[in-house]
C-alpha cells in the first residue's frame, strides 16, 4: 500500500525560471550609537559564555550562536530597530502594509561575526527567511565587502545596515581587516 510520501515521490517536478531582480536596501544606523554600542557588547557577552565558534559556512576567528538575542538582552535595541525598517521596506517598496494584515516582523535568528585578516563566507542564502538583515558594527577601510549574486559588491560602512531578501545568494570574499557584524533572519 502506498503511502502518502511514498506519492509525493512519484509526482514530477519541473522547474522555470524568471528573470528577475532583487531588491537590496540599506541605511545608516548612526542616529542610534547607543544601539549600536549595545550590539557590540552583545556579541562580547555571548562569546565569554559560548567563546567557541558555531560551525558554519563562516569562516571567521568568531561565529557566535544563531540565536545569540536569546542569550544577550543587549541585542533586543538592534533588533527592534531594524524589525521597524523591515516593516518600513516591506510597505514602501514590497507592497505589504503588515500592520493592515497584523503581522509582525521580528528576527528569528540573530548572531554575530567577527572577521580578521583572511576570515571569509562562502556563497550561501537564508531560505526559508523571507528578509535578512546585516548591521556593520565596525568596518575597517580594507575590510571584505558583501557579494550578492557575484556581481553587486556592497562595501561595509561602519553603522550601515543592509536588508534583503533571505533567497538572494551572496558571500563574504577574504578579508583584510576588522570587521564586526550582527545578522538576522
Amino acid at each position: 500500500m502506498n503511502t502518502v510520501a511514498d506519492a509525493l515521490q512519484t509526482i514530477e517536478l519541473h522547474k522555470l525560471e524568471v528573470d528577475t531582480k532583487l531588491p537590496i536596501f540599506h541605511c545608516s544606523l548612526n542616529p542610534y550609537p547607543e544601539v549600536l554600542r549595545l550590539a557590540r557588547e552583545g556579541i562580547d557577552d555571548v562569546r565569554q559564555v559560548h567563546p567557541d565558534s558555531t560551525p558554519s559556512n563562516v569562516r571567521a576567528i568568531y561565529m557566535s550562536p544563531w540565536k545569540s538575542h536569546l542569550i544577550s538582552p543587549k541585542f533586543n535595541p538592534l533588533l527592534d530597530v531594524t524589525a521597524s525598517l523591515a516593516t518600513r521596506v516591506s510597505r514602501e517598496f514590497l507592497q505589504a502594509d503588515l500592520a493592515a494584515l497584523n503581522m509582525v516582523l521580528r528576527p528569528t535568528d540573530c548572531w554575530g561575526v567577527i572577521y580578521e585578516h583572511s576570515d571569509q563566507t562562502l556563497l550561501h542564502h537564508h531560505f526559508p527567511s523571507d528578509l535578512v538583515a546585516v548591521a556593520y558594527l565596525e568596518a575597517n577601510e580594507h575590510c571584505a565587502p558583501i557579494v550578492f549574486a557575484n556581481s553587486l559588491v556592497v562595501k561595509p560602512v561602519p553603522g550601515s545596515l543592509v536588508i534583503f531578501p533571505g533567497i538572494l545568494l551572496h558571500h563574504v570574499p577574504e578579508n583584510f581587516d576588522q570587521r564586526v557584524i550582527v545578522a538576522m533572519n
